[in-house]
């Protein structure tokens, strides 16, 4: 029987959030800082220390009434368990309570209602909105529509924040450091969206980076060149790392983080004039001498077929990560990771193997988003918040269009509304970076509204206001949007 809500002594009191925090979404990893995950990190530890028991140290159990006047709304266009699941049970297990759907064909994007539509709706019922899209920047999109927090459960091959912060997570339970990590990133790289925010998380907590892809699957050439240009690593040869060995042939270059002592080790080869140094010399000397590298995380990844082209195949190459493959000496004390699900790629032989720690890393979702979601709601406020430097954002419609097919702003709903917005990235070429998907376009020359002048001087870019100015990726264009070379003579 359903209890009345209303007594004669007037309306039952309600318990309303009164203070509530500036808005933060979580759509890359990127928005976060490092002293902020580590607070998240001190956070879902004391969950751990409460709500753990002693024969399963690794999972939380009852249930807090810190979230108890917050209801988190899970919005899921694309299949999902694990993160779906430790997200509702974690917002359960910290007092909060769920509303969702799982199931586009259930909900109205399935009569054509728009993302912009939907989570305009959805405010009015939530406090949260955790969302999964299979288009690239639909979290970001989302956040800008409405008032309240939106974290990002996954979009397209983007990013996946939230797996890459139980990733770190577990790497510091089980090895108390991040620092001076080498890891060893297999499989599907090039749609890998957990790949993609990991290896940034890694680089930024000084690990070291070893990819070692299906072929044909290997990292996006932006995801290498942020590393480098950005995150400061610097990419090594395989033989400069392991020297002659031939245990490693699908590796091609390590990325070596800026404050990790494998900078110290690797002995780089000396060009002398068109030829290296040859195997007498005393950098080959050295590289014969040092220890082998050892690997101290496998982290593994399944491919990711949903986001092949049509008709695109796999060879029978794709690695696998066994007990066999593990039986070197490398692999001694290497832990095994997997955001799962698995297919074919991650050998049953593992799951009683203790470098396996794959499920207990699926554990720690749970307090690792239930301390996320308690500081994103304010519930725990963060000590070290940072707000983010302003970047100017360029967006005007007669311009550049995001290259992604995949790119929200190329939805076909979407695309109706939603302007292509991004910030520029100098690099060896003047690039647009895409605000919502972050793919980047070179831009070969930019407009002034004004005059209707074209000009290739970016340094002149940052004397107009965003709103004059429009980017293109060619004078013509240019040309076709109706803008003119400028002929005046440049100052000398």
């Amino acid at each position: 029987m359903v209890p009345d809500l209303i007594s004669s002594a007037g309306p039952a009191r309600v318990s309303v959030p009164q203070d509530v925090p500036m808005k933060r979404d979580v759509i890359t990893i990127s928005d976060l800082t490092n002293a902020e995950i580590e607070e998240i990190f001190a956070l879902a530890d004391e969950f751990l220390e409460q709500m753990a028991t002693a024969e399963r140290p690794h999972q939380v159990r009852g249930r807090r009434a810190d979230a108890a006047r917050y209801l988190m709304m899970s919005l899921f266009y694309e299949p999902s368990t694990r993160t779906r699941f430790s997200f509702e049970a974690a917002m359960v297990r910290l007092g909060g309570s769920v509303l969702g759907t799982v199931d586009p064909v259930t909900s109205s994007a399935a009569k054509g209602e728009s993302l912009a539509d939907t989570v305009r709706v959805m405010e009015n019922y939530a406090d949260l909105i955790v969302m999964r899209h299979n288009y690239e920047g639909a979290a970001r999109a989302a956040a800008e529509y409405v008032g309240i927090p939106v974290i990002n459960g996954g979009d397209g091959g983007h990013e996946h924040p939230t797996q890459t912060l139980c990733d770190l997570y577990t790497l510091r339970r089980e090895n108390q450091s991040l620092k001076d990590l080498n890891v060893l990133v297999v499989g599907d790289l090039k749609h890998g969206r957990t790949v993609h925010s990991l290896v940034y998380g890694l680089a930024r907590f000084n690990a070291n980076i070893i990819p070692m892809p299906a072929k044909g699957f290997e990292l996006p050439e932006q995801v290498t060149r942020r590393l480098q240009e950005e995150y400061h690593c610097r990419p090594y040869s395989k033989d400069e790392v392991f020297g002659s060995a031939e245990d490693m042939p699908q590796i091609d270059v390590v990325y070596v983080a800026p404050g990790s002592s494998l900078h110290m080790s690797v002995v780089p080869r000396r060009q002398m004039g068109d030829e290296f140094a040859d195997e007498g010399s005393a950098d080959a000397t050295a590289r014969r001498a040092r220890p082998p590298l050892t690997f101290d995380v496998c982290y593994v990844t399944r491919l990711q077929g949903e986001r092949l082209a049509p008709g695109q195949t796999l060879g029978r190459d794709y690695p696998v990560i066994d007990r066999k493959f593990l039986r070197g000496k490398r692999y001694t004390e290497t832990r095994v990771l997997h955001p799962l699900p698995r297919v074919d790629e991650l050998g049953y032989d593992l799951d009683n193997d203790p470098r396996g720690i794959y499920f207990k890393q699926a554990a720690y979702g749970v307090p690792v988003r239930m301390a996320l979601m308690a500081k994103i709601l304010g519930i725990v406020p963060f000590r070290a918040a940072e707000p983010l430097a302003p970047r100017k954002v360029y967006a005007n419609a007669q311009g550049l269009a995001c290259g992604n097919a995949r790119c929200i702003t190329n939805h076909p709903s979407e695309s109706r509304h939603l302007t292509p917005k991004f910030w520029l990235v100098k690099s060896a070429r003047m690039l647009a970076r895409c605000v919502y998907c972050e793919t980047d376009t070179v831009v070969a020359c930019w407009g002034r509204l004004p005059d209707r002048r074209i000009s290739t001087d970016f340094a002149s870019i940052e004397t107009l206001a965003p709103g004059d100015v429009v980017l293109f990726a060619s004078e013509d264009a240019a040309r076709r949007a109706g803008f003119r070379p400028d002929e005046r003579p440049r100052r000398a």
